[in-house]
């Protein structure tokens, strides 16, 4: 099937234009890009789409959610990391959900992510008490339905979590660390075989479905965890998709739990390449950040739900200027509420004014712009097939009126999509090829009936989910006083969340 859009303005992000706009035509040849120019010809029995009055550019991408979230969208605020997490990633009472809700809250991710230009995002979907290859299998399911772009993971921690937090051996009761030992996580054969089954099942489904390995967090998991599973993301060359560094507290724990910082803990693992992903990368020295540079990692800035738990600000201009593959993500839909791509710019573009009153320091539009577009795809390794408009890329697209309110009066077209657009002007957006979103509708899906399915589900969700932030509260006394007590330690490195007095000793 031919598609050509002939007339329009084309921001590429890529290619001789980069992110120079542009008129001119795209034709889509199945799933991909088989031209790009002025004046194309067209093909026989080809579908024609009027592109004057519009523009045409790449598909935004999420590069770090976390779609179990989505169940708890709006459900909390003012809460650190560290507090929130008793709620949101429950220790203590959480029970496996049905295939059927994963289905549903994996929905309202796609749903709306497409409807807001995300062609393409990267979910690490974590399940408690663990997950099995049935519920991975049901987000897989949703996002394969409803026609986005996804990689998806298996999220695992295998150590006690109480011994991930510093100092919580001494805060914790010893009938709460009595419970929490209860726990059997599981062990690196387990996972190991987990992920290969994944793999063998979910990888390239639809040529839109792809499979990463997460371990949580360096702390979350064993040397032996995370070098096996490394071993494996390099193998099948997929992300090693990974968390370090978000708040103090995590500061703090590198050199209390290892004499060194956590990206160094990392580098000394050989943990560090350019097939790892790392969301955050808060609170960072500039020896990490050259780490990091060295080889070539990239990190996903999630700016809006860092400010939302109060975890600082990543130091983005340094990271790249390091030689760092910056890109964006929402993070959870608990910690952002939506995994809205173009608030995520707009929010990115406004923060880093703040860090610096050197204002040839901070970020383009066009930087922003390709952190939430080619670099996102590099952060997947999948750079060479989307992220930017080439000829031999797949079809991941947008189609955006420039008659709207959000473009008038128009100036610069990229201050436009980082300051002043909201994914209102979108038209349609195309996915492998295929129209997934088209005046507003998605055309593969029953969104509404959807919708209605998951809202009658969620008295009864809500019900037990009470009584498991009932058992876990009993926690917050602990967690307040370690997040007390990290933020008083001097790391020497300022990330716009207070000083170290913020609170008497």
């Amino acid at each position: 099937m031919s598609i050509v859009i002939r007339g329009a303005t084309v921001l590429a992000m890529g290619g001789p234009n980069g992110s120079t706009p542009f008129l001119g035509d795209v034709h889509v040849e199945g799933d991909r890009i088989k031209a790009i120019g002025a004046d194309l010809p067209l093909p026989e029995g080809a579908t024609v789409i009027d592109g004057s009055g519009k523009l045409v550019m790449p598909g935004l991408i999420n590069a770090h959610l976390h779609s179990g979230e989505a169940l708890f969208k709006s459900r909390y605020d003012n809460l650190p990391l560290e507090l929130w997490m008793l709620y949101a990633y429950p220790i203590l009472g959480a029970k496996a959900l049905s295939e059927r809700m994963i289905y549903l809250r994996s929905m309202v991710v796609a749903i709306e992510s497409l409807k807001t230009g995300v062609t393409c995002l990267t979910d690490d979907i974590f399940e408690a008490p663990r997950q099995s290859l049935a519920q991975l299998g049901a987000a897989v399911s949703a996002y394969d339905d409803a026609g986005i772009r996804a990689t998806v993971s298996g999220h695992v921690m295998d150590r006690d979590f109480l011994d991930s937090i510093p100092f919580s051996r001494e805060h914790v009761s010893a009938e709460l660390q009595a419970e929490v030992a209860k726990l059997t996580p599981p062990t690196t054969e387990e996972y190991l075989a987990f992920a290969k089954e994944a793999y063998a099942q979910f990888h390239g489904r639809s040529g839109r479905i792809r499979f990463m390995l997460a371990p949580s967090a360096p702390q979350r998991c064993t040397p032996e965890l995370m070098q096996a599973v490394n071993a494996l993301a390099l193998e099948w060359q997929v992300p090693f998709h990974t968390h370090i560094v978000e708040t103090k507290v995590q500061g703090v724990t590198g050199p209390a739990m290892y004499g060194k910082s956590l990206m160094r803990y990392m580098a000394d693992l050989g943990l560090m390449h350019p097939g790892t992903t790392i969301a955050h990368s808060i609170w960072v020295s500039p020896d990490d950040i050259a780490l990091m540079g060295e080889a070539g990692v990239s990190v996903v800035h999630n700016t809006i739900s860092n400010q939302k738990l109060g975890a600082g600000v990543a130091p983005v201009r340094q990271l790249l200027s390091a030689g760092v593959n910056v890109a964006l993500g929402s993070d959870g839909i608990s910690t952002n509420d939506t995994p809205r791509m173009f608030d995520v710019m707009h929010a990115c573009g406004l923060i880093h004014k703040v860090t610096t009153p050197d204002y040839s320091q901070w970020l383009s539009s066009a930087e922003v712009l390709h952190a939430c577009t080619l670099a996102g795809a590099r952060s997947a390794l999948i750079g060479h097939e989307t992220g930017s408009l080439e000829a031999g890329k797949k079809a991941d697209l947008l189609v955006i009126n420039l008659d709207t309110v959000c473009f008038t009066p128009r100036h610069d077209i990229l201050n436009h999509l980082v300051y002043s657009e909201n994914g209102s002007s979108i038209e349609k957006v195309m996915v492998n090829g295929e129209i997934v979103v088209d005046n507003g509708r998605l055309t593969k899906i029953d969104e509404k009936a959807l919708l209605a399915e998951l809202r009658s589900l969620m008295p009864a969700f809500n019900d037990y989910h009470s009584g498991v932030e009932a058992a876990n509260r009993a926690f917050a006394p602990a967690f307040d006083a370690i997040h007390r007590r990290c933020n008083q330690v001097d790391l020497g490195i300022h990330r716009l969340v207070g000083t170290s007095d913020m609170w008497p000793a």
